[in-house]
């Protein structure tokens, strides 16, 4: 089915292209949130790390920066290691981090745990190692507890070097009034007890859901240290929804494009031909490719083409030789007119008026013939189909032609009555007709006429001869209109080479062939013309 229609194609094409555009968005978007993720990571570590770094090259000697950090892992209830450079392989990026005071940080995707290297200020021999497998609320609470610590050491400039260090937080750190923030009583009364608050924010902009964390100030009652806010990650932003989208919306255009491109290409090639019959060449035939719409088109055009061509130079034929054909009995009706003008004698003028009525008799049939042809090889004639029992009308040729006198014996073989053929009857009445009529100018003695339905559902009429037969050469010819192949088929013969070929158009338009070769019994010509003997195939009830 999809091989036969175009469009199918085209369909089961969007369809496909579809899945795949769909699965290159779903696996594009994985790839950008696992980069977006890492930064996220990243910039939530920056600036603790900083402020870890700082409190660690405080300490005056080594034994209290290993104190100092086992409280920080008791703090934040992760365990800090204290490891040497050489122990650590870090990338080309994770060094230059480090080296801008920054967090390296490693994500292990299949036990979602993160690792956390930090570099350590005048100790480049040394980094920390957190291990963090998840963070919780508490842990979320002692972070202002490190920055605390460091603005510990400059007392009444805390906002002035808390500005400093900023810079390294992703998110706003700052120290702001109680009563300029929105909390409720009981948020206040924690504050009170020296305790830190979370906040949590919902919003319809492109933040989203956001978190701070609301610590108090040791020795300042109306000062709080506010960190944040901080959006939780969104694994689906506008901006990355709406890039994603056009950027799918443009690749589906591409490959939708790519679909209807080979159609586009044929249609084009199907005008440009259309181009050159309007401008007079109809020599141009079109590519079949396939058996779809396209190519149906294709194989419509160059039959179209085929027989506009052969109506035209059937056309200029039948114009030569109808002019070739009329010449002949109007000059003998010409030549009979100037003798009964001159001649007396009663007997002799009747004799001539004779001859003058069948020359107009031929005339007569001339025309009736080059009509017949005429509308045969114009176009598709109206055929009325219908069910003809087959013995019925090679019986009635037979008698038909025996009536006429010829001398010739006319043999019709066997043919069950129950036999019944699709056909036009006039028309096919007009083949037999015309195929026992050239045998009867071309025999010798003997004609005979069969007819059947063959074991392909094939039916066909059959007329033999004994006569000389037609040249393996020539067989084609005879269905030529007006061909003549020798001085034996001459006008004394009868006729004016077109029934040959009205039976050749009739067999096209039944659907069927005609074939000439030799008879293997009689030894002349033998014409056989086959079409389907079920014209349309009803639908059995059930």
């Amino acid at each position: 089915m999809f091989k036969h229609s175009i469009f199918l194609r085209i369909y089961a094409g969007l369809v496909v292209l579809v899945v795949l555009v769909a699965a290159f968005g779903y696996l594009l978007v994985q790839i950008i949130n696992y980069q977006r993720a890492q930064e996220y990571r990243e910039s939530l570590t920056d600036g603790i790390a900083f402020i870890i770094s700082e409190g660690i090259a405080r300490q005056p000697n080594q034994q209290q920066k290993m104190d100092w950090i086992s409280d920080a892992a008791d703090l934040l209830e992760l365990p800090i290691y204290y490891v040497t450079a050489d122990k650590v392989d870090l990338s080309r990026t994770e060094l230059k981090r480090i080296s801008e005071r920054k967090a390296a940080v490693r994500y292990d995707a299949q036990n979602s745990n993160a690792y956390i290297i930090v570099g350590l200020k005048n100790d480049p021999t040394h980094y920390l190692y957190v291990k963090a497998d998840k963070m919780t609320e508490r842990q979320m609470k002692a972070l202002p507890i490190f920055i605390l610590d460091y603005l510990a050491y400059y007392p009444g400039q805390e906002k002035e070097y808390l500005e400093k260090i900023s810079t390294h937080f992703s998110y706003p750190v700052e120290i702001q009034k109680v009563q300029d923030l929105p909390l409720d009583s009981e948020q206040i009364g924690r504050l009170r007890l020296d305790h830190s608050i979370i906040l949590y924010r919902d919003s319809a902009t492109v933040r989203g859901t956001t978190i701070s964390i609301v610590s108090p100030i040791p020795g300042a009652a109306s000062d709080v240290l506010v960190m944040g806010p901080v959006p939780l990650f969104n694994w689906m932003p506008f901006q990355l929804a709406a890039g994603i989208t056009l950027l799918s919306m443009f690749v589906l255009s591409l490959g939708v494009y790519g679909l209807i491109l080979p159609m586009q290409r044929k249609i084009r090639e199907v005008n440009f031909a259309l181009n050159r019959m309007k401008s007079g060449d109809l020599g141009l035939r079109l590519p079949v490719d396939g058996t779809d719409e396209m190519g149906s088109l294709a194989s419509s055009y160059n039959s179209m083409s085929d027989h506009i061509q052969r109506l035209i130079e059937a056309q200029r034929e039948l114009m030569r030789a109808v002019s070739h054909e009329l010449r002949t009995p109007v000059a003998r009706i010409r030549f009979g007119m100037e003798m009964l003008a001159e001649e007396d004698d009663y007997d002799y003028r009747i004799q001539q008026v004779e001859m003058i009525d069948k020359d107009i008799e031929a005339l007569n049939n001339l025309i009736d013939e080059i009509m017949t042809y005429a509308k045969l090889e114009q176009g598709t004639p109206s055929l009325d189909f219908e069910k003809i029992v087959l013995v019925d009308l090679l019986e009635q040729v037979a008698t038909e032609t025996e009536a006429l006198k010829t001398q010739k014996k006319i043999e019709l073989k066997p043919l069950s009555g129950s036999v019944e053929v699709d056909a036009e009857y006039r028309y096919l009445h007009r083949v037999v007709q015309n195929l026992v009529g050239n045998a009867v100018r071309y025999c010798d003695e003997k004609i005979r006429i069969s007819g059947g339905i063959n074991a392909e559902g094939m039916a066909f009429v059959c007329v033999e001869d004994d006569g000389a037969g037609i040249a393996e050469e020539d067989r084609q010819k005879v269905f030529e209109a007006f061909a003549r192949l020798d001085d034996s088929r001459t006008r004394a013969s009868g006729g004016y080479g077109l029934g040959l070929s009205i039976v050749s158009r009739i067999a096209y338009w039944f659907g069927g062939t005609i074939e000439v070769d030799r008879s293997e019994e009689l030894g002349g010509a033998r014409f056989i013309m086959s079409w389907p003997a079920k014209r349309f195939v009803k639908k059995k009830k059930v």
